[in-house]
């Protein structure tokens, strides 16, 4: 059966031995066949589509599958984003505005990959801020 698709002359990565091949050729939009340009062409239809990969890594494609559906689902209107935020005093208003929101006895969980280079007073919030803005709701702050 022909190869829908060829991808050759590239550096491509497998999970096997051996772990980089010259070409790959995909039927069903599934990987077919992997190996040199020579064996994989033997795959080649009237109709197969090539790409010339000229001479580039590819890489599987990357899944990641690390999440948190149930945490999301049930806390996500109370959890804070700070990363791209570009000032602590943005940050700071931010916090207040979903301390207000957040129903007792839950806390506001600020998460994420923010770090205090992001914001314009390069620095972290102090203590006596949090407190000031979120006196009657617990807080916490995920830093990076």
């Amino acid at each position: 059966m022909p190869a829908d698709t060829i991808l050759h002359n590239a550096k491509i990565a497998t999970n096997a031995t051996p772990s980089f091949v010259e070409a790959l050729a995909i039927t069903g939009g599934k990987i077919a066949a992997t190996g040199t340009e020579q064996e994989v062409f033997r795959l080649r239809g009237p109709a197969t589509r090539v790409i010339d990969g000229k001479g580039r890594t590819v890489i599987p494609g990357l899944n990641d599958s690390h999440m948190h559906p149930i945490r999301g689902g049930l806390n996500y209107n109370m959890e804070l984003r700070w990363d791209g935020v570009p000032s602590l005093a943005d940050a700071l208003r931010m916090l207040k505005d979903q301390a207000a929101r957040t129903p007792a006895p839950q806390w506001v969980r600020v998460v994420g990959g923010w770090t205090e280079f992001q914001f314009a007073e390069r620095r972290m919030p102090t203590l006596d801020e949090i407190n000031k803005i979120a006196p009657d709701t617990p807080v916490f702050i995920l830093h990076l």
